[in-house]
């Protein structure tokens, strides 16, 4: 059985040095299930930057791709969640 492997972008509410508190609030909220497969930053302006994670779920779950992003929206500290891209694996 293959994979899917999400990437979503998350937008901090402000301006952050670090993002490790907002890491181990995502990691705590992953599903059994899901592996994070990892992270990665991207530039908006003025010094705001957004969060992106890479998750793995099992291409059996229906429905999680949406679900996952609404629990990322409900962390404290995120403004806004995207789902940037969704792709097939056969790993």
């Amino acid at each position: 059985m293959g994979s899917v492997i999400v990437t979503y972008k998350v937008f901090p509410e402000d301006i952050m040095e670090t993002f490790d508190p907002l890491k181990k609030k995502i990691e705590a909220c992953l599903p059994q299930f899901a592996s994070l497969e990892g992270y990665g930053e991207e530039p908006i302006a003025f010094g705001l930057k957004a969060l992106l994670v890479q998750v793995r779920f099992p291409e059996d779950k229906t429905g999680i791709v949406d679900e996952f992003e609404g629990e990322l929206g409900k962390i404290e500290g995120v403004s806004q969640v995207q789902t940037l891209m969704v792709r097939r694996s056969s790993r």
